[in-house]
């Protein structure tokens, strides 16, 4: 394999239940796991929303639009986090007793990122007297500035990572701004505003809001099926936190009371909602609503979340899912062309390929640079930036980092060091994006990666498989794997179980045109399914040969028949 193989550590001195399988006791301990109280995921656990800085303001802000009667705009990012966000904002306020509340999404190809003066000039036709952002703002220093000269009061929620100047704002609420003690650092965009709702509702409460308005009391856990699908989405940490509010979500869609536009997402993605987990969120509900964002106007997949009515719901999740298939197409494409640009980059010294990848063909399709970024960074083990044209002299990169690279602390040292290259950038550690004249596009890719090496120094640049060891034959079994999907939620940070295991292949053979579909004998002569998704195998694959594999064991479901199968991650043979 191109990749290390390493094994968890798995420390001996937790405190973990008994009763759990004995497996899943050490996968927990491998994470950090150590006592059951940090599998407890009652929403009572979470993380006391007091402690996010400016929250207080920002409950007090809103209960005084929602008693003047102001018309309320929330600008949304376009991509999951932010339509989810939106969707949250927008049921609560409403619940609340907002009557003038209403959204606006910037079209990526338009106006790009963020409350920019140009959305402010759009914002004010609908007359706002307050302007919330959700999962964006903290870098709109020029667009928040306008806002106030406009007259328009604004909350500035996010959060992402800010910059050295803060807008402006009347109020910001982020984790991650200076001298914020909450200590989740890890809140997506939607867990941010789900926390102010929170503040929100107990000032109203305080204040007899509802009982004055005869408003029922809002029941906020009506809105966890959002947040669980902007976090697990937007791929940030599943801290225990996290993994509250996610769990709470999950179990609200595994019972149907969700909204109807997740349970139609996932009928177009051919998901039972009674089985869903946090990897359906992000690999199956997430791509259809970024589809929109990416290839036409995320005002589309907004109002799939927003929709009460089952039959319309219905109605744009299926042209959420035509958007990402053709998304696919699209990506597809650039990631032929990608490759091929990849093959005709001089190698280093070593005979390797730069620590810094940056990729630019002037047919690329802007909303899907991100999606092709994080394809080329799993080929190459390294932090990749693909860009796409703007306006007319510009480009705009968005980019994917590798772990131990903080990509957006090196696009602040390249601005820092050449202050008119880049336009303008933001982001966090695994992801990024920016904006630069065309023109600056070689000079940049030699900074890049130049950084990129100086951040690594002598480390190679490869991959690495985190594995939780091998499995005996006895536990291979589908208890086992159903003790694995109900433990979660998995995702980043918390990721889900793998093992390494050699196998006597049977069988192989290539199913739905692109995936290895295989047949293994155990160690104790029993024969196994597995399956390799997007691989049609390489020319080593023959019969009777001994195999090492990284695999997670998985549930397969066919016809309302469920059977064990093991999801590959990587094969090679055992002898060369």
């Amino acid at each position: 394999m191109k990749t290390n193989i390493i094994h968890r550590d798995i420390p001996t001195d937790h405190a973990l239940d008994a009763r759990l399988h004995p497996v899943l006791a050490r996968i927990y301990a491998a994470r950090g796991v150590h006592c059951g109280a940090e599998l407890d995921y009652s929403l009572d656990k979470l993380l006391p929303y007091q402690a996010l800085k400016n929250i207080g303001a920002a409950a007090d802000l809103l209960a005084r639009a929602l008693r003047g009667d102001q018309r309320i705009l929330i600008v949304a990012d376009f991509d999951a986090d932010g339509a989810t966000s939106c969707a949250v904002a927008m049921r609560c306020l409403r619940a609340m007793g907002a009557r003038q509340v209403d959204y606006i999404v910037p079209n990526r190809f338009e106006f790009g990122y963020g409350l920019t003066p140009e959305i402010v000039d759009v914002a004010r036709h609908k007359s706002p007297d307050l302007i919330i952002t959700v999962d964006n703002g903290i870098s709109s220093i020029a667009g928040v500035k306008h806002a106030r000269a406009l007259g328009i009061d604004v909350l500035v929620t996010d959060h992402h990572l800010p910059g050295a100047e803060l807008p402006e704002a009347n109020v910001i609420v982020n984790p991650n701004q200076p001298g914020d003690e909450y200590p989740g650092k890890y809140l997506s965009g939607v867990g941010v505003i789900f926390n102010i709702m929170i503040a929100l509702r107990a000032l109203l409460r305080e204040q007899d809001w509802f009982v004055e308005r005869n408003i029922d009391d809002v029941n906020l856990a009506r809105v966890l099926d959002l947040v669980a699908l902007g976090t697990v989405a937007d791929v940030v940490p599943l801290e225990y936190n996290n993994r509250v509010m996610v769990s709470q979500g999950l179990a609200r869609i595994r019972a149907r009371h969700c909204c109807p536009g997740i349970l139609a997402l996932l009928e177009v993605g051919q998901r039972a909602p009674e089985r869903i987990t946090a990897a359906d969120l992000g690999f199956v509900v997430g791509p259809r609503l970024n589809a929109a964002g990416r290839l036409t106007d995320m005002s589309l997949g907004i109002e799939c979340l927003l929709s009460d009515d089952h039959e319309r719901a219905a109605a744009i999740a299926r042209q959420l899912h035509d958007l990402n298939s053709e998304r696919r197409e699209i990506q597809q494409q650039m990631e032929v062309e990608a490759l091929e640009t990849l093959e005709a980059i001089p190698l280093e010294d070593d005979g390797n390929l730069p620590a810094g990848i940056c990729l630019y063909d002037p047919g690329w399709h802007q909303g899907v640079v991100g999606v092709l970024a994080s394809r080329i960074r799993e080929k190459t083990h390294r932090p990749v930036i693909i860009f796409a044209p703007d306006r007319d002299g510009w480009i705009k990169g968005s980019g994917r980092s590798i772990d131990g690279v903080h990509i957006r602390d090196v696009l602040e040292s390249i601005a820092s060091r050449h202050p008119q290259l880049i336009s303008k950038f933001g982001g966090h550690a695994m992801a990024a994006g920016l904006t630069l004249p065309e023109s600056g596009l070689d000079q940049f890719r030699r900074l890049f990666d130049a950084t990129i090496q100086r951040q690594t120094g002598e480390r190679p640049l490869h991959g690495t498989l985190l594995t939780d060891g091998e499995l005996a034959p006895a536990d291979m079994n589908m208890a086992l794997a159903r003790a694995i999907r109900d433990g979660g939620p998995w995702g980043q940070g918390f990721p889900e179980p793998q093992f390494l295991g050699d196998f006597r292949l049977q069988d192989a053979r290539i199913v739905g045109g692109k995936h290895l579909k295989t047949l293994f004998t155990l160690a104790d002569g029993t024969s196994i399914d597995a399956i390799a998704f997007n691989t049609t195998g390489a020319g080593w694959l023959r019969e009777n040969i001994e195999v090492r594999t990284v695999y997670r064991l998985d549930i397969n479901e066919f016809r309302g028949r469920q059977t064990l199968q093991l999801v590959l991650e990587a094969i090679e043979p055992l002898h060369t």
